[in-house]
């Protein structure tokens, strides 16, 4: 009778190189960059020290919803950890200004952009360059936008006059994500997608991703972003900006229908500590002596670590720093947003979206 080791032989010298057991196999070491965002984070991976990751992520919802920002600050984090590393923007849309990428201080020789018109356009270019990569090529990649992109046919029949539907386009686009999905693993690749989003016809209707199946399969993570307006409280008429919700369709890590609110303000941008003041409301890191006002403590020890803040000012404090080193804080939390839930109750996004 064959021993298992003798098997396990027999199969790797008639399976290749690549072939390794379970216990050497590379693929599963999934290798996360924060961002700076802590919730962000929380939102892709279930943990406020992972990040951006290898595969798939969509980003859809409607017009000026953040999403091609969201894209390019995943994106700038990701050049930021990594000094060599390139990202690789296709665009159709042409809705990023150069002043995106320079407000999120992306160097612009750090960015190679092209354009792509049609879905087997881009599929020829992406599958080109991903077949070239290696796991030692450090790349990010987005396309702005899947959502808004021709097929050839659909083109050809526009200049031929011929308004008929095209129904080759999902097709096309399902055939695409089949060839580039394995070599992104393959090469620990992350790839953004911009998507469209739009509402079904039920009494209750609910948002759905455009572009038919093949793009939904293959994502590691769908966000569907939503948003209300924010005030800073200063004021009870102005809008000092908007808070956007990250609506966790799909993941790998998180749970779904997790929602994750992204402060970005007017004058300022994105609040790096979005979320952090909802959710130690939530698990007693953060009491209110008073009406307006607002203690940050540190529940382990009964320290008063900042006393008497501002709505405003506590969702920017420093403070809230201080909580992401202790594990009493995250790891309820984490655990709350993982697939295994947790035993706290969070409040998932507080009032409704303005959408």
């Amino acid at each position: 009778m064959t021993s298992r080791k003798e098997l396990i032989e027999k199969i790797k010298k008639t399976g290749g190189k690549s072939i390794q057991t379970l216990k050497d196999s590379t693929l599963f070491n999934i290798e996360f960059t924060p961002t700076t965002i802590p919730a962000m984070n929380l939102a892709m991976s279930a943990r406020f020290d992972g990040g951006i990751m290898q595969g798939h992520t969509m980003i859809a919802g409607p017009s000026k919803h953040f999403k091609s920002m969201f894209a390019l600050t995943l994106a700038a984090d990701y050049l930021k950890a990594r000094p060599d590393a390139v990202l690789l923007f296709y665009i159709n849309e042409f809705g990023t200004p150069k002043k995106y990428f320079e407000s999120l201080g992306i160097d612009d020789e750090q960015a190679l952009v092209e354009p792509v018109e049609t879905v087997e356009e881009l599929t020829h270019k992406l599958a080109n360059q991903l077949q070239n990569f290696t796991k030692e090529d450090e790349v990010i990649v987005v396309i702005d936008s899947i959502g808004n992109i021709a097929s050839k046919k659909e083109l050809e029949d526009a200049l031929k006059g011929d308004d008929k539907q095209d129904m080759t386009r999902a097709k096309k686009m399902k055939a695409m994500f089949r060839i580039i999905t394995p070599m992104l693993t393959t090469r620990s690749i992350p790839l953004i997608t911009i998507n469209h989003t739009y509402k079904t016809l039920e009494m209750f209707s609910k948002d759905v991703v455009s572009g038919g199946t093949g793009s939904y399969y293959s994502a590691d993570n769908i966000w569907i972003v939503g948003r209300r307006q924010y005030k800073d409280k200063k004021s009870d008429t102005e809008i000092s900006g908007w808070e956007f919700i990250i609506n966790v369709e799909k993941s790998r890590y998180v749970r779904e229908k997790a929602k994750i609110p992204i402060t970005v303000e007017f004058n300022g941008g994105i609040n790096k500590r979005s979320g952090l003041f909802d959710l130690a409301m939530a698990t007693g890191w953060i009491e209110k002596p008073k009406q307006g006002y607002y203690n940050i403590i540190d529940k382990t020890t009964g320290e008063v670590l900042a006393e008497n803040l501002r709505e405003a000012d506590a969702k920017k404090s420093e403070v809230l720093d201080v909580l992401l080193t202790k594990k009493e804080f995250t790891k309820p939390i984490e655990d709350y947003y993982g697939l295994g839930g947790g035993s706290i109750d969070i409040p998932d996004s507080g009032v409704e979206e303005d959408d």
